[in-house]
């Protein structure tokens, strides 16, 4: 299986490259938009506190400094120096901090990590790009809290340096850049290096009828040489961790006279305000991932390439706690009227079953660049990525329930995976000075086949039939270009353009023949659209240190293929596919006000999105026949969504004091559905899980060469979870909460080689519920050898 990747990846490369040289595509941008360089990183931003972080970053990906503020896009940079105040375990951790920016990290190692930017909330996931080396990390096969991007398939303890771009501004990226592009650049050996890393983390879980220390840890190991023009990297991740349960179980109740010998569970309010009771929980998340690394680098007089393997097994298990007690303490898994201290409810153990996770996946990237001349240079990159097993299994009962006798479902994937490649060509000083030229094509292939089946014995994992079926496949081919201009003075200029084509196909879902009360599988009807998108920019030097500079840009957002097919129907819910869901149709502006400072700057960006025909899951309720009662859900496109915002944002070394590095940023935003037919009652509701307002603070000070300390902050102001702005309710499970949390970390630097470090993140051991408890006070060690 191996050889065959190699060579689809050898091929496919080849063709691209083969076809750009063919053409007359020759571009480029300037040189601090994309470019295989070696970074010199500025003296001021080397870690004072860590001997042992080098001088000269070696990394695969654009030339960047502290202080740039994006060609095209508004970007922030994070770089050594400014991780080392950060909590992290795992590579989401480091851009938590980053601004309009949310990371849904419901625990350490949390699968379901996913990411909002700007006007993209947390579960619009197709609306941000997240690269490594140049490899896809984001997941175009489903959407929500199943579209996370995979941040396990490169571990936080091989970056080296994180930027942020804001918008699609670029003609490089597509609407998938509606929120905002994470590039992730890793360190390649430039000499023989070996790194180990130990974190212990504990939790002090307390919400509901569970109060529980839960812990975990992370062991990390990498080996890495240059052996003449050949580097190469290997290394193994290893995370292991407990967490609070994710899900807390209620039943609808009412007031009774009556009178019960059971205890247990509290009576309340859900987030919409309905009385509930509170009966059980989905138990301690028990998982475990391992991640195996290999990068080989190859540099020759005019060329480079970067191969890059990962390797992830993941694995997690879960099972649900009840409780109710009857008179002896026994604990109770079903009930039918039961009466409690005066409330009445009902509940089976259905919703405290038994799950497990087993998933592995397998993904190959190779970049490549090659300069054709002085002026001209060819940038490749190609991934491969495939899901060799994902398959969860889950009891339907509880597996102490007496009802129980062993059955369940099985959730898998077959034949799921992406194809992506691009190839750029970048020209400097195009026809006349100072005007350059980016252009490129990139083409992408998406297939998920998704099954659930019924299982008599789902320990066993034995399949008997299907209970539901859907999958299909989605291709999208672009051309683009970039003209950047500057006339090295006051004024500079960039004017893109991006041709798509998408197509969908294959597309089927399964549903029931009446006539034999039997599943089967209908094909569905294929898409095909053609889009252009303009972009523009312009920016202006007032005086040494400032700019102003206005970007305006169009953008689509293709559908993915679980919002065109996903279909389903399973207790009181059900999913209608739509395969002929359009693309959503953007409409970004931002204005940016810069100034320099020494060691730092002062940003704030003005923004304004408004999407047409944004995607979206609406539910209505069934009224009448044999599904009364029942909510149905589809993806239909909101009609108009319009997000205005500002950003504030300060970045300084050295503040007041020598060795004390701040940044800062906070951001307002106003996001509102302004016209929506499906459900026109919306119109003027808020955007969900867009908060008015957002900060982030991350500040180390240097106390000596060995020895810094760092505290950091992150509020959100209170959200909406649900389109129609009736969970109204805070601090329960459900409920989208405001949030103020603290941090700490203090780093000593035992020798050259070894580094200790102890952190806490939610100091006030605040609970929030961002719909699932967010992590309470976690304290971490961390013991680090680099040699």
């Amino acid at each position: 299986m191996f050889n065959q990747y190699i060579l689809k990846i050898a091929l496919i490369s080849s063709s691209l490259i083969t076809s750009v040289i063919a053409t007359p595509l020759i571009a480029n941008e300037l040189a601090q938009d994309s470019d295989l360089v070696e970074q010199q990183t500025d003296e001021k931003n080397i870690d004072k506190s860590t001997k042992s972080s080098p001088e000269v970053l070696n990394v695969w990906g654009k030339r960047l400094s502290a202080n740039e503020p994006g060609y095209t896009s508004p970007e922030s940079l994070l770089l050594p120096s400014d991780m080392v105040g950060i909590n992290a375990i795992t590579t989401e951790d480091l851009v938590k901090y980053e601004p309009s920016l949310v990371i849904r990290r419901r625990f350490i190692g949390d699968a379901n990590g996913t990411i909002g930017i700007r006007s993209a909330n947390m579960f619009q996931t197709a609306r941000s790009m997240v690269f490594a080396d140049g490899v896809p990390l984001h997941y175009y096969l489903e959407s929500r809290w199943s579209g996370a991007p995979r941040w396990t398939m490169v571990s936080a303890s091989e970056i080296a340096q994180v930027s942020v771009l804001y918008g699609p501004f670029s003609a490089q990226y597509g609407g998938n850049a509606m929120g905002g592009v994470i590039n992730i650049e890793t360190e390649i050996p430039q000499e023989r290096e070996f790194n180990a890393d130990l974190s212990m983390f504990t939790q002090q879980a307390k919400a509901y009828d569970f109060d529980e220390d839960v812990s975990g840890y992370k062991t990390f190991v990498s080996f890495g040489d240059k052996v003449n023009n050949l580097s190469y990297y290997v290394s193994f991740n290893h995370l292991d961790n407990d967490a609070q349960p994710q899900t807390f179980r209620s039943a609808s109740a009412s007031g009774s006279d009556q009178q019960s010998s059971k205890t247990g569970g509290s009576a309340g309010v859900d987030s919409r305000n309905r009385d509930v009771y509170w009966y059980g929980d989905t138990g301690i998340v028990t998982s475990q991932t391992n991640n195996y690394k290999v990068k080989i680098g190859y540099q020759q007089s005019n060329w480079q390439a970067l191969f890059n393997l990962a390797y992830e097994d993941r694995s997690s298990d879960n099972v649900g706690q009840s409780y109710i007690r009857d008179a002896t303490g026994n604990k109770v898994y079903s009930a039918n009227n039961e009466v409690i201290n005066g409330t009445m409810f009902s509940f089976n153990s259905s919703g405290l079953n038994d799950s497990h996770l087993l998933r592995e996946s397998l993904s190959l990237g190779l970049r490549l660049k090659v300069e054709l001349s002085d002026d001209i240079e060819l940038e490749a990159n190609i991934n491969q990525f495939d899901i060799l097993k994902d398959e969860t299994r889950t009891s339907a009962l509880h597996p102490n329930d007496p009802a129980f006798n062993g059955n369940g479902k099985i959730t898998d994937y077959d034949d799921s995976g992406w194809t992506t490649g691009d190839v750029t060509v970048t020209v400097s000083d195009f026809i006349i000075p100072r005007i350059n030229l980016l252009s490129g094509i990139r083409h992408e292939d998406y297939q998920l086949n998704l099954n659930v089946y019924n299982t008599d014995d789902y320990l066993a994992g034995d399949k008997q039939n299907y209970s539901s079926s859907f999958g299909g496949e989605t291709q999208l081919n672009a051309i683009f270009a970039q003209l950047n201009w500057s006339d090295d003075k006051r004024w500079d200029m960039t004017l893109g353009l991006r041709y798509e084509q998408f197509e969908s196909s294959n597309g089927y879902y399964s549903e029931v023949n009446k006539a034999i009360n039997q599943l089967e599988l209908v094909a569905a009807p294929s898409v095909e659209y053609k889009k252009t998108s303009p972009k523009f920019t312009i920016g202006y030097y007032p005086a040494d240190k400032w700019l102003v500079r206005y970007s305006i840009a169009k953008a689509y957002r293709f559908p993915i293929v679980e919002e065109l097919f996903r279909q389903y129907q399973a207790y009181n819910s059900i999913n209608e596919s739509n395969p002929n869901l359009a693309p959503e149709n953007g409409f970004h502006q931002n204005l940016m006000l810069n100034r320099d400072l020494d060691g730092g700057y002062v940003r704030v960006n003005l923004f304004y999105d408004q999407i047409d025909d944004a995607i979206e899951s609406q539910s209505t309720t069934i009224i009448g026949g044999i599904n009364d009662g029942t909510n149905l859900s589809t993806f239909v496109p909101l009609d108009k969504t319009e997000t205005k915002g500002a950003e504030f944002i300060f970045n300084q070394a050295n503040v007041g004091i020598d060795g004390l590095d701040l940044r800062f940023n906070m951001t307002y935003t106003h996001a509102r559905i302004t016209e929506n037919s499906a459900n026109p009652e919306w119109e003027g509701n808020v955007y969900p899980r867009m908060p008015k307002w957002r900060a982030n603070l991350l500040s180390t000070y240097a106390i000596n060469d060995d020895w810094n300390v760092s505290v950091n902050a992150q509020y959100a102001s209170d959200v909406y979870a649900r389109l129609q702005n009736d969970d109204i309710i805070d601090q329960v499970y459900g409920a989208a909460d405001s949030y103020l949390l603290f941090g700490f970390k203090s780093q000593y630097m035992i020798n050259d080689e070894l580094k200790a470090s102890v952190g806490i993140d939610n100091l006030t051991n605040e609970l929030t519920y961002v719909a699932h408890p967010w992590p309470r006070r976690t304290v971490y060690l961390n013991l680090s050898y680099q040699l």
